[in-house]
């Protein structure tokens, strides 16, 4: 009896111990959301992140070529190329709409000549949790990322238009707020991206660099299911500095 109560204790204690990681790592998670809806609530668009007029940071004898969009452009490092002025105006969290609402605020006044735009996650990832939505969150993220074109190129500046980076493998903690239609709303949107190609828009077809065979995000380009690693980016910044070669 003494063994079969010393088994039972040992399964308990495993068991509340996975309940208790399970809750904590769910109280991590609903934390990070939580601050993060007060940080937009206090600044929906972000305009307090980056200086009102920052042009005088630029070199005014090279180009200037700003990465532009959320935590994906923000964490794009520039490549190591001469001729240029890497700048940086991404901002982890936003949707297209809020990208769009800034670019006066954030891109106008650095006057760029090469605007590298990457945006859209944070939009179709909604389409979890709003499925009946999806058919319009996918037209308002095609229609944003048109009108972010659209204003960057009266700017006169040459616009690398990503395509929204594939995802990588979802952990089982967000498996239940997560959709196969956000891959397949990816691809939509992504194939929509390409019809905006012209003599001054670029389309950087990100899938080609970052993509396995099934579409999902290298591993070993993974930092975790949505964003990139530094190998990430060198794989991407190799293709970026061929694209701009060619341009010029």
């Amino acid at each position: 009896m003494s063994k079969r109560w010393a088994l039972f204790t040992i399964f308990l204690a495993i068991g509340l111990s996975g309940s208790i990681f399970l809750n904590m790592r769910l109280f991590k998670e609903a934390k990070h959301y939580y601050f993060e809806l007060i940080k937009t609530q206090l600044d929906p668009v972000g305009l307090s992140k980056y200086p009102a007029n920052a042009a005088e940071e630029a070199d005014a004898q090279n180009p200037r070529l700003v990465f532009f969009g959320d935590s994906r452009a923000a964490s794009w490092t520039p490549p190591n190329m001469d001729g240029y002025t890497f700048l940086n105006r991404g901002i982890g969290g936003q949707t297209s709409v809020q990208t769009l609402q800034r670019l006066d605020a954030h891109i106008r006044p650095l006057e760029p000549d090469v605007v590298v735009i990457q945006v859209g996650i944070n939009d179709l990832k909604a389409i979890a949790l709003f499925p009946e939505r999806k058919g319009d969150i996918i037209d308002n993220c095609k229609a944003n990322i048109q009108q972010i074109v659209a204003e960057s190129k009266k700017l006169g500046a040459v616009v690398i238009l990503s395509t929204v980076f594939p995802v990588g493998e979802v952990p089982w903690e967000r498996r239940p707020f997560w959709s196969d239609e956000i891959d397949a709303a990816v691809q939509e949107v992504n194939g929509y991206l390409f019809t905006l190609a012209d003599d001054q828009v670029k389309v950087f077809d990100t899938f080609q660099v970052l993509a396995d065979s099934q579409g999902l995000m290298l591993p070993n380009y993974s930092k975790d299911e949505l964003h990139l690693n530094t190998e990430g980016y060198i794989a991407l910044n190799r293709e970026l500095m061929r694209m701009l070669v060619a341009s010029q």
